[in-house]
């Protein structure tokens, strides 16, 4: 993978709760979440690089997937559409009905929200259905993830490992303990999840090499380090790549 200009260790390797409004939304078993208007925190000075600046932006309202997109749900749209089936659907853990869709390219993600009539969330979407509008770390607050709230990896990357009860992807149902506070759940963690946004650096800083050749992901996954692991994290990834054991996504119904 990579992360602002350079492949790193990174690489993505070849219930029942208190929630905001939703509704029932196009995908059967997925509810959209609403996300109302209003000033948020995107960003950080503490990060990497391309992670900065913080500042405060004013979002409209959106509504997202409660979960990442399940390969059920999946199935589904190919089905419907006739579109090329995930890479690893027939696998036998990661392609199990409840656990999220992997090996999907980002036309992959993309044509699937299209026809729901939805699309990839943006990085300010994906922040602030993440972050809350205070910019807090992680989608419960700001304690650092545990077992119980988070399909992570090893502490040194990049493996997964069965502390959390997972050795790779988890139920997209899981981890109740880890929503966020309209109860979206794994925004952190399981899957890194594709965004709707080229990748290019933050207002005010200099274009690496690459930038806007590459879309990205956002969240880390159930290999990911704690260092991956956060919610202002960016790792930019070719869009063509559908081969990715740790990366999936899940949709949005913007505001005009």
């Amino acid at each position: 993978m990579l992360t602002s200009s350079v492949w790193t260790a990174a690489t993505v390797i070849a219930l029942a709760f208190p929630a905001a409004a939703a509704d029932i939304g196009p995908i059967a078993e997925n509810p959209l979440v609403e996300i109302p208007a209003g000033a948020f925190v995107f960003g950080r000075n503490d990060g990497p690089e391309n992670e900065r600046p913080r500042r405060v932006l004013d979002g409209r309202a959106f509504a997202i997937n409660r979960t990442e997109i399940t390969n059920r749900q999946y199935r589904h749209f190919v089905n419907a559409s006739r579109h090329r089936p995930a890479f690893y659907a027939n696998h036998p853990i990661l392609g199990l009905d409840d656990r999220p869709v992997v090996g999907v390219s980002w036309g992959d993600a993309d044509a699937f929200c299209r026809h729901y009539g939805l699309e990839l969330p943006s990085e300010p979407q994906y922040e602030r259905a993440a972050r809350g509008t205070k910019g807090i770390a992680f989608p419960w607050g700001d304690a650092p993830p545990d077992d119980t709230r988070a399909n992570s990896g090893a502490d040194v990357c990049c493996s997964g490992d069965a502390r959390d009860g997972y050795p790779m992807t988890a139920p997209a149902e899981s981890f109740a303990n880890g929503a966020s506070k309209e109860g979206v759940l794994n925004l952190v963690g399981n899957v890194w999840e594709w965004t709707r946004d080229l990748y290019a650096p933050y207002e005010g800083r200099p274009a690496p090499r690459g930038a806007g050749q590459y879309r990205v992901l956002r969240g880390g996954s159930w290999n990911s380090d704690p260092n991956h692991l956060t919610t202002t994290y960016r790792l930019a990834y070719d869009p063509e790549f559908r081969f990715s054991a740790n990366g999936g996504f899940r949709c949005v119904r913007s505001t005009p």
